[in-house]
């Protein structure tokens, strides 16, 4: 299995059991080994008090990103921390893509960087994760 076909399969059983994901709106855009990028569509729901969207909806749309990427590779994999910084607020009715991207990957651990942009291309926040990989594939594969 070619390391792109591999991401994609690892992808379609992660999306399928991903209900926090979906249920926030998000959708999966694009899946490359060590790569992903996720959309979502600010609506109302995802407002606070001050009409933006709230934080923890980007931070939840960075880390999905972050997520599918690390486990792109058939290994279960998880975030051991991550951080995110905001830089410029989302409104009503933007749509949010972010794009996350290994930085370093060795042993069990990596590192991905996580950047959310606007529509206008304008940056929303920069989030960096870490992972881990544990026990388990996300489909049955003989050679890793």
């Amino acid at each position: 299995m070619i390391p792109q076909e591999r991401a994609e399969r690892s992808a379609e059983v992660m999306w399928q059991n991903d209900a926090a994901s979906k249920w926030l709106g998000m959708t999966l855009e694009l899946i490359k080994p060590g790569e992903a990028i996720v959309s979502l569509e600010i609506k109302a729901q995802h407002l606070n008090g001050h009409q933006r969207c709230h934080g923890g909806f980007i931070f939840a749309l960075a880390d999905s990103a972050f997520a599918f990427a690390c486990n792109s590779y058939n290994q279960v994999t998880v975030a051991q921390s991550n951080q995110i910084t905001y830089i410029s607020p989302a409104k009503l009715g933007e749509m949010l893509t972010a794009r996350a991207i290994e930085t370093a990957r060795t042993g069990r651990s990596g590192v991905y960087d996580v950047e959310v942009h606007g529509p206008d291309n304008r940056k929303i926040a920069v989030f960096r994760g870490q992972s881990r990989t544990i026990k388990g594939q996300h489909f049955e594969e003989d050679c890793l």
